[in-house]
């Protein structure tokens, strides 16, 4: 019995009630001008339903009082954007004014007719309530009084569920709109997975940089020698703080613009730390390197950033040869660095997969591996 009258208890009951009785006021006040023609008010729905705003608000109006408890409600709050969603909002005004004349009959009359049985159970016949004006009195009525009452239960309760049921279909989100959002989400699930691979980037290079400079300094036992060590360490510190901070602000506002994100164009400073940390960096650009779109470009430096971290982290300070070509249509990068005796190379961990999903995120290629005794590393990115 309790789970029974269980939506009673619930306000999102009685705010669909109400989303029920709203387009009555207008019924009332055209039936108290010109009751001789009730169908007007339906037939000035169609052209205010082929109103693009007109949509948005059904739309905010059904998500406030039918689903105002639900987060993703599948009701759309946007303009008509084609015919097909002004002609479902003008079905939506329709199928809500005959719903709510329904319900308004329902809520209204049923309570009367169960006053009614429960008058006629006790004494003279009531007045203006149909059906039950030329009844005769008699103590038996008593016993239908729970009928109107459930019935009127059922009413409250079922045209509300009804009238949700078709607002999330008539002013659901169109293919159009679910396609936005799944677009969207997307975009979302690349950012955070791009986030998460700038920081293995940026302060991974650091971190190794920084490893490889404190191991040289501790070694050479060499003031000199250490004073650079420190000042490299330092300078690549501070270059990572600065990226740890961009990519902080990205996950604090998700709308922040990339273009502060580093380029090809920054890639003397990422060369520099290299050689800092002892790498004999051999480094040559050909092509119109200015003509890469920014996103190709900051993709190419990340490559090439994971590239060097994984020759000072794997082979050491070795002779390191990096080609940056613009050619066309196509920007590539070459990276080869000399394999030492005692490791066979670059691993090939989460770094070599980020080289090669980078590259096939843009349309490109990569290829790591042993090539005529050194580790090659190459990249091809389409600039178009």
């Amino acid at each position: 019995m309790a789970r029974f009258l269980r939506p009673l208890l619930r306000g999102t009951t009685y705010t669909r009630l109400v989303h029920l009785w709203v387009p009555m006021l207008v019924v009332g006040l055209w039936l108290f001008v010109d009751p001789s023609t009730p169908w007007v008010p339906a037939l000035v729905l169609i052209p205010v339903g082929l109103i693009p705003s007109v949509r948005r608000g059904e739309g905010v109006q059904a998500r406030l009082l039918l689903t105002p408890s639900e987060e993703d409600s599948g009701i759309s709050e946007t303009p008509s954007a084609t015919w097909r969603d002004r002609w479902r909002t003008v079905l939506w005004l329709e199928a809500r004014m005959i719903l709510g004349v329904a319900g308004s009959f329902a809520t209204v009359w049923l309570p009367l007719i169960a006053f009614g049985l429960g008058q006629l159970a006790t004494g003279p016949a009531p007045g203006g309530i149909p059906v039950l004006g030329t009844a005769r009195p008699h103590w038996a009525y008593a016993l239908l009084i729970p009928l109107p009452l459930i019935a009127f239960y059922g009413a409250v309760v079922g045209f509300g569920e009804l009238v949700t049921v078709l607002a999330r279909r008539l002013l659901g989100l169109s293919a159009a709109e679910r396609l936005a959002a799944l677009e969207e989400r997307t975009e979302q699930l690349l950012e955070r997975t791009r986030i998460a691979r700038e920081l293995h980037d940026s302060i991974g290079h650091a971190l190794t940089v920084a490893v490889v400079q404190a191991g040289a300094a501790r070694a050479a036992g060499n003031a000199q020698f250490t004073e650079r060590a420190l000042a490299a360490i330092e300078e690549t510190g501070r270059s990572a703080l600065e990226d740890l901070e961009r990519v902080l602000g990205v996950l604090r506002e998700s709308r922040q613009p990339a273009s502060g994100r580093p380029t090809l164009a920054d890639a003397d400073r990422l060369l520099e730390s290299a050689r800092a940390a002892g790498a004999q960096v051999d480094a040559e650009v050909a092509g119109p390197l200015e003509t890469v779109p920014g996103p190709v470009s900051r993709e190419g430096y990340r490559i090439l950033q994971e590239a060097l971290t994984n020759v000072l982290r794997h082979a050491g300070a070795v002779p390191v040869r990096v080609r940056v070509t613009v050619a066309d249509g196509v920007l590539a990068l070459e990276i080869r660095n000399a394999l030492t005796a005692a490791i066979p190379g670059p691993g090939r961990g989460s770094g070599l997969r980020g080289i090669r999903e980078r590259a096939a995120l843009l349309g490109g290629s990569a290829r790591t591996g042993p090539d005529e005794g050194d580790w090659h590393v190459h990249a091809e990115l389409p600039v178009r």
